[in-house]
């Protein structure tokens, strides 16, 4: 049996002379009603079922006798699309996709814009941060849909403080009620779409990218509120092996710098810190490195970690006494996370060691000592820092 999984892009007249072809010759057309009256006048001898679910369109597929079936798929057939599971399901079949044009298409050819280098995220269904995602230095366009639409993505925008971020939403492209809408996210937060539209959402401003360490003049600071410094920095995101697409945990955040360098190596951010002045602290540096994708949360943990989305990476900084209970949670939540505790007296190296032990895990302790020069008239000594421990994870 012949099986064509068409791609309606966006809409009937979306569709591609292959396709047109393909619905004209065959006797069955199963998908969701909305498609099937956009089609059912290319053939008057052939069957339009409706049948969205997997599992209904290959009962139709099995029981039916003849030769040549036409699947009809919303959207780009390649891009979070059915086509992909159904393929798979009707894999002893001769299966053949056939693409529309799709809504990224148009989006770009009204725009006047190649789409080469957008970022592509789907929030139809998904889990989508679009704080993240527009960190990546790429334009972003997000296919909408369901409880995601373009103005509760701009209000996530607006409440991560990108409310003056440009964007571009399109509404049903292709039909007769097209609309291409240009503002910021807080201007789309307020407004209402069409169920059939995407967003493309600008680059967020961000401090430009560089290796791990930045300068410590470069935070905002107080004597109070403690700072891990840079040499030692570098070295925890070094331990901690951070990629794009990771999750990081920042327990004890203080003043925030080791969570801006994981918010500029990673995906997301959540750090926590009890102490409102450090964090208030950590808020402006979060602004004035862009670091958009970091979430700061006022509590203790560990019970402050409870709701927290699963870590890739974890650091503690300060534990407040509740270092053992730190890392079960953190291990709870992820056996495979890259766990990193930085400690400067030695009670608190031991209490790492024997944590990690008791969870299973070996513990690699890596001591930093750090001298910096200092001018004295004409001279330059060496001023010591207060040295200190790493202790990371290790699986047996």
């Amino acid at each position: 049996m012949k099986i064509y999984l068409i791609g309606m892009g966006c809409g009937a007249d979306s569709v591609t002379q292959a396709a047109g072809q393909a619905l004209a010759g065959a006797g069955l057309v199963l998908g969701p009603q909305r498609l099937l009256d956009l089609v059912a006048q290319r053939s008057q001898d052939c069957e339009y079922r409706e049948a969205v679910r997997p599992e209904a369109i290959l009962a139709a597929v099995s029981a039916y006798p003849g030769d040549r079936v036409c699947i009809l798929l919303s959207g780009d057939s390649g891009f979070y699309s059915g086509a992909r599971r159904l393929g798979s399901l009707l894999e002893d079949h001769d299966v053949e996709v056939l693409p529309g044009i799709s809504s990224l298409q148009l989006l770009a050819a009204r725009l006047g814009r190649p789409w080469q280098d957008w970022k592509l995220c789907s929030a139809h269904g998904v889990d989508c941060d679009p704080a993240a995602a527009v960190c990546s230095g790429q334009a972003c366009f997000f296919l909408t849909g369901g409880r995601a639409t373009p103005a509760t993505l701009c209000e996530q925008l607006r409440a991560a403080g990108l409310g003056k971020l440009a964007v571009v939403a399109g509404e049903d492209l292709g039909g007769t009620e097209e609309r291409i809408l240009s503002g910021t996210a807080a201007d789309f937060a307020a407004m209402d779409f069409a169920p059939l539209s995407v967003l493309l959402a600008e680059p967020a401003p961000r401090y430009p990218r560089r290796t791990p360490g930045l300068p410590d003049e470069l935070f905002f600071r107080q004597d109070k509120t403690p700072m891990t410094k840079q040499e030692v920095r570098a070295a925890v995101l070094s331990k901690l092996a951070v990629g794009p697409e990771d999750v990081c945990w920042d327990i004890g955040a203080g003043t925030g710098s080791v969570s801006v360098e994981l918010a500029l190596q990673g995906k997301t951010v959540w750090a926590v810190e009890r102490d409102e002045a450090a964090l208030e602290l950590a808020e402006k540096n979060r602004e004035k490195f862009g670091a958009w994708n970091l979430h700061l949360l006022p509590g203790e943990a560990p019970d402050a970690l409870t709701k927290l989305p699963r870590p890739d990476a974890v650091f503690v900084g300060g534990s407040g006494g509740k270092l053992r209970e730190i890392l079960s949670a953190a291990v709870a939540a992820n056996l495979s996370a890259r766990i990193c505790v930085a400690a400067i007296a030695l009670e608190t190296l031991q209490e790492a060691c024997v944590g990690f032990q008791e969870l299973g895990l070996g513990a690699e302790v890596t001591q930093i000592a750090v001298s910096r020069s200092r001018t004295a008239g004409s001279l330059h000594l060496m001023l010591a820092q207060n040295p200190v421990y790493l202790i990371t994870g290790k699986q047996p």
